[in-house]
């Protein structure tokens, strides 16, 4: 097969792209990655609502990497109105990849009183149906929250049988895995839900599929997990029916860590890693304390809030109403261990105000919170990849949404592999 062109949606800083087309310039040799096959990014967008330019940092950091114009900065829903008007093109490609947010799914309307799916307005879900329903590319791959597989709490796993639905209706087969990227030798305990979907795909033996023959379970092996869960059951090419009717009465999620499904046959298992190679730890992304700015360190009067939000808790509090309760919580590591994979970094690692959440680490006797090159690095992003023009807050905050390079560039590489797109 020839080159394996890709659009990449919501692209953020450009994780999707580095990861697969991997990244060559002569002018950020310290940026080089390898690509995972032959795969050329063709077109992408990011664009944060409600459009106001002074939130558009990640866009601008995608464009000073790879070149002006190589990111479309609208919104996709008037994108693809325009598409669909022939007042604009999206140029050919034949894999379609984003990191879409966790919403509410529903369709507002039954196919049988709309001329398409009704979605519900403003949820990127149905962006992605829409560009799929116009081109149905051969390969998707995308990326979220493993919260997904249980929303919304009222109908369990609901979301996601209308996301299964739709590819179902499109004539796509999917495989979906829930990877702890700290499990797979990366150094950062981040869980995202991985989902693979391949157009017009020969018969699937679902089990088989799911244990040794998908594309998800050779770029991450596993094996069944020792509770030994599955489950089988179908999914409707009706998303409205999925809306209306899947999840009800369900305490949990059918819907497991790992699974396939082809022709709206669902197999699903919870699995485990088996993954025996080297590994990278917190420690290992660190920078040397002449490059950490003097912001970034905890000053000793400072120390005692810091204890106190990292710590256990049970506490009598009350609300505005005046109800007594109590509120509890578990200790969290601090300082954070430098001999494991961190803990998953999130948007609010930037600001020098005491957090539960934020990283710190001790180094050298002197504690500390995460320098940006360093979460860039958690992220399997080259150091100092979103270090132009951007503040620290904007970088961690890019950084805390990004996904971790390696884990699509895996999975890249077994698709190249089958696809006959290897160098």
């Amino acid at each position: 097969m020839a080159t394996i062109r890709i659009a990449e949606l919501f692209a953020g800083v450009g994780g999707f792209r580095l990861g697969l087309d991997g990244y060559d310039n002569p002018e950020h040799p310290d940026f080089h990655m390898e690509p995972a096959g032959d795969f050329r990014t063709v077109w992408a967008n990011q664009w944060e609502p409600n459009g106001q330019d002074s939130k558009q940092f990640a866009w601008r950091c995608y464009e000073d990497r790879f070149g002006a114009g190589s990111c479309v900065n609208e919104d996709i829903a008037v994108v693809l109105d325009q598409v669909d008007a022939g007042e604009r093109e999206i140029p050919e490609f034949d894999m379609l990849v984003g990191g879409f947010p966790c919403q509410d799914y529903s369709v507002a309307k039954p196919l049988s009183l709309a001329k398409g799916i009704d979605g519900k307005k403003g949820v990127l879900w149905w962006s992605i149906n829409r560009l799929l329903e116009m081109r149905h590319p051969k390969y998707v791959l995308l990326e979220n929250v493993d919260r997904l597989l249980k929303s919304p709490s009222a109908q369990r796993g609901r979301d996601f049988a209308i996301i299964l639905s739709c590819l179902y209706r499109l004539g796509y087969s999917v495989e979906w895995r829930v990877i702890n990227a700290g499990e797979y030798g990366m150094p950062q305990r981040r869980r995202r839900v991985y989902i693979y979907a391949q157009h017009d795909a020969p018969q699937w033996d679902l089990k088989e599929r799911l244990f040794g023959t998908g594309v998800e379970a050779r770029a991450f092996p596993a094996e069944l997990d020792v509770k030994q869960q599955e489950e089988t059951f179908n999914i409707s090419d009706d998303p409205y029916a999925m809306t209306e009717t899947f999840g009800k009465g369900l305490a949990v999620s059918p819907f497991l860590n790992a699974g396939v499904m082809q022709n709206g046959m669902v197999f699903t298992a919870r699995v485990q890693s088996t993954y025996t190679g080297p590994g990278r730890n917190l420690g290992d992304v660190l920078v040397p304390l002449t490059e950490v700015p003097a912001q970034f360190f905890i000053a000793p009067e400072k120390m005692d809030s810091w204890t106190y939000l990292k710590g256990g808790k049970r506490e009598e509090r009350t609300a505005r109403t005046g109800y007594t309760y109590f509120y509890s919580e578990g200790p969290v590591a601090f300082p954070d261990p430098l001999d494991k994979p961190s803990r998953t970094i999130l948007t609010g690692e930037g600001g020098a105000g005491a957090s539960r959440t934020k990283h710190v680490v001790e180094q050298e006797g002197r504690y500390r919170r995460l320098v940006p090159d360093e979460l860039d690095q958690l992220q399997c992003f080259p150091k100092g990849w979103t270090g132009d023009g951007m503040t620290d807050g904007h970088r961690a905050f890019c950084m805390g949404n990004a996904l971790v390079t390696e884990i699509p560039h895996r999975i890249g590489q077994v698709i190249a592999h089958d696809a006959g797109a290897t160098f």
